[in-house]
């Protein structure tokens, strides 16, 4: 029985949930990264070298195959380079010049571009309650950052953040679709995330010793612990999950996840680190998640 058949053992609203609390948590871990020496482009890619080792390490105990096509290889490289490492980097680096909760309402365009592309490649339907529901989705998201989107014309070089922010949303779109073929085709899931973040990695670390930056590394505790984190449960595990549901429920049900993560990510901020509720931002965590309500209830 092929691999990826195997996450029906596993209830759809966990499928949902884990990668939600997860990405949601990811948002604060992050930090300690970025107060790190290290460069981004180098401690991106350590977290995928790491998480490409444990899904290897994965496969082999669960007896899957580690030796694919040789044709897979071509959309596992793909992947790796636009997914793991240019979304991952474009996000990075378009932090430095946009509001992050301009970048998170962005990736809620996802829903939309995931459908549109399913549609086309497998004419999967798409309701207009769904599409519908979606919009209400992403305007509630739209109005929790509303202040930071505001401020975002104030900025310099805000067009740089948007165009890097547009840049990751699509480049998420294609790798995702490039796991899903490989997997409708049959292929283990498992082992093609193992090599598909192993791409990743490598280009990274190639691109960070081009770039003259190094393979540094910091070993305080805060640096690798959060790297540890943000490697099994961030990525091995969350991205794990993810794709069973992709494949259960499509590409545009899955990519709800990607609405959920800020208002959950903003409940952490709101424990960890002082962040204040605005009564706009509690109205759009409302329609947030009614519109999911809609979104995701079963069609008669």
């Amino acid at each position: 029985m092929p691999e990826h058949k195997t996450g029906g053992r596993l209830p759809t609203w966990l499928l949902f949930l884990a990668p939600v609390l997860i990405w949601a948590t990811t948002w604060h871990v992050i930090l300690y990264q970025l107060d790190s020496p290290v460069p981004a482009l180098t401690s991106v890619g350590w977290r995928f070298a790491i998480s490409a080792l444990m899904l290897a390490g994965l496969a082999r105990w669960r007896g899957l195959p580690l030796r694919l096509p040789r044709e897979a290889h071509a959309y596992m490289l793909g992947t790796g380079v636009v997914q793991y490492a240019g979304n991952y980097w474009s996000i990075y680096e378009a932090e430095r010049y946009v509001p992050s909760g301009l970048v998170a309402v962005l990736f809620c365009l996802l829903v939309f571009m995931n459908a549109a592309v399913a549609w086309l490649l497998w004419r999967q339907p798409v309701g207009r309650r769904f599409l519908a529901a979606s919009a209400g989705a992403v305007l509630g998201v739209a109005l929790i950052f509303w202040p930071e989107i505001a401020a975002t014309g104030a900025r310099p070089h805000a067009a740089l953040g948007l165009g890097l922010s547009l840049f990751a949303v699509v480049v998420a779109c294609v790798g995702g679709f490039f796991t899903l073929v490989l997997t409708r085709r049959g292929l283990p899931l498992i082992p093609v995330l193992a090599w598909s973040m192993g791409y990743g990695a490598a280009f990274l670390l190639l691109l960070s010793l081009a770039t003259g930056q190094g393979l540094r590394f910091d070993s305080g505790w805060p640096y690798v612990g959060s790297l540890v984190y943000l490697a099994v449960f961030g990525s091995v595990i969350a991205f794990t999950l993810y794709f069973k549901l992709a494949e259960r429920q499509g590409p545009a049900q899955a990519a709800l996840v990607g609405v959920m993560v800020p208002v959950i990510a903003l409940l952490i901020s709101a424990l960890l680190e002082g962040w204040q509720a605005t009564p706009l931002a509690l109205g759009g965590m409302g329609l947030c998640l009614a519109s999911l309500a809609v979104a995701t209830r079963p069609s008669r």
